[in-house]
């Protein structure tokens, strides 16, 4: 009768393992989103962004030592999902508000933002459902 019990105990324990293993793990199949940030010369920023279905944000601080910015953002043709780019001046008024929808055309924008405050500048990028990648930049206007 000991022998039945120690396989009961064992069968049970190796049960009870087998369940918090498999309920621990980790989706690694869940949608995901990254945007990166990169400055290059001249203060100008910009970066790349991907995702296979996930929402990312990033707030970047720029400095932007005119009253205008120069924009432009691209994504895939075969993109889904949004990417929207918000831009705010150093008195906090927004001065560039624009999405891209992957699902429509156009897949890219560019142009200048309007007149603001010198200073730091607040940079808000979202993407939302994103499947696909693209870029974007910006740099002091003219």
């Amino acid at each position: 009768m000991k022998t039945s019990n120690f396989k009961l105990l064992t069968t049970l324990t190796a049960l009870v393992l087998l369940i918090v293993t498999f309920s621990s793990c980790s989706d690694d199949d869940e949608p995901i989103a990254n945007i990166t940030v990169n400055e290059g010369p001249s203060g100008d920023i910009g970066g790349d962004f991907t995702g296979n279905g996930g929402n990312a944000s990033r707030i970047i601080s720029w400095t932007n030592n005119l009253t205008t910015a120069d924009y432009n953002a691209d994504i895939t043709t075969n993109a889904s999902g949004t990417f929207n780019i918000v831009v705010a001046d150093s008195e906090g008024t927004i001065v560039l508000n624009k999405t891209l929808n992957g699902t429509t055309e156009p897949d890219s924008i560019d142009g200048v933002t309007q007149a603001g405050e010198p200073g730091n500048w607040t940079v808000t990028i979202t993407v939302t459902s994103f499947n696909g990648d693209g870029s974007y930049s910006l740099s002091e206007g003219n």
